[in-house]
């Protein structure tokens, strides 16, 4: 098996970059989800209710800040300049304020008050044990895990499993998902269709991850990351034949072992 894909996403909840290779830290990968966008009261707006984040890309810039852009919008630079205020992501209760003129240029694009925080020490949110955290083990503002690994002969499985069920009702096929949709940090190419399911530990290249648990999804993965619309799909493709204790799910999380680089390229052992 190899590592075919390396995605970054600079601010949660907002378009991902490809790259071909990314350091590996204790929380995750260098550059991604040390930024998230909330709202007055310091929860996470979510994607789910705010498609357009999709519009967003984040590029970080030499001197340690992001260059904002979106359709429609102007470009713009900010940085942590802020106090700290109260933030409501599990296992984390503050964060930095970005320059007001980052929280004018979220709220503007959103049609609501938001503001632009930044985890200033990653080291300091532990994973939640529920969802598979050990003690010492830190994570970003990403949800459970500092990885995501999905594989595309699982991409492939759940296309044909969807076109099947349009066919059968009569429907026009949607054609291939974009696997962002899932928002992978990584993707393996070479995996049996949903082999990951029975991994305990994973290499990529000289760097070890543990698999901290299975990923249930939720509704994001309806948003077309290209028209930012609704639709009814994976998800219920995925309640169809993918679904148990309730959830359905796609991918596995990963908690790295230790620090490293991985490549696009890289072998990629699992077991």
């Amino acid at each position: 098996m190899l590592l075919s894909e390396i995605h970054i996403y600079p601010i949660k909840s907002v378009t991902g970059r490809a790259v071909d290779r990314a350091r590996v830290h204790p929380w995750g990968l260098a550059g991604d989800r040390r930024w998230a966008v909330v709202g007055p009261d310091g929860d996470n707006v979510r994607l789910r209710e705010y498609p357009r984040l999709l519009a967003v890309t984040a590029r970080e810039i030499p001197d340690g800040g992001l260059l904002l852009s979106a359709p429609g919008m102007p470009e713009l630079k900010v940085k942590p300049t802020g106090p700290s205020v109260p933030v409501g992501f599990t296992g984390l209760d503050h964060a930095v304020l970005a320059a007001s003129e980052a929280h004018a240029w979220f709220t503007a694009l959103l049609g609501g008050p938001a503001r632009l925080v930044w985890l200033d020490d990653p080291g300091r949110r532990s994973i939640d044990p529920a969802h598979g955290g050990l003690p010492g083990e830190v994570v970003t503002f990403a949800w459970d895990a500092p990885l995501l690994l999905t594989t595309t002969a699982a991409a492939r499985r759940l296309d044909e499993w969807i076109e099947q069920g349009a066919l059968r009702r009569g429907e026009t096929p949607p054609g291939p998902l974009s696997p962002l949709r899932f928002r992978p940090s990584v993707i393996v190419d070479g995996a049996e269709p949903f082999e990951e399911d029975g991994w305990r530990e994973v290499r990529i290249g000289s760097v070890d991850f543990r698999v901290s648990e299975l990923c249930d999804r939720c509704a994001v993965t309806v948003i077309d990351p290209d028209t930012y619309r609704r639709g009814k799909e994976p998800l219920r493709t995925l309640a169809e034949h993918r679904r148990w204790d309730g959830r359905t799910w796609f991918g596995i999380r990963l908690v790295p072992r230790g620090p490293g680089e991985i490549r696009v390229g890289d072998p990629v052992i699992a077991g």
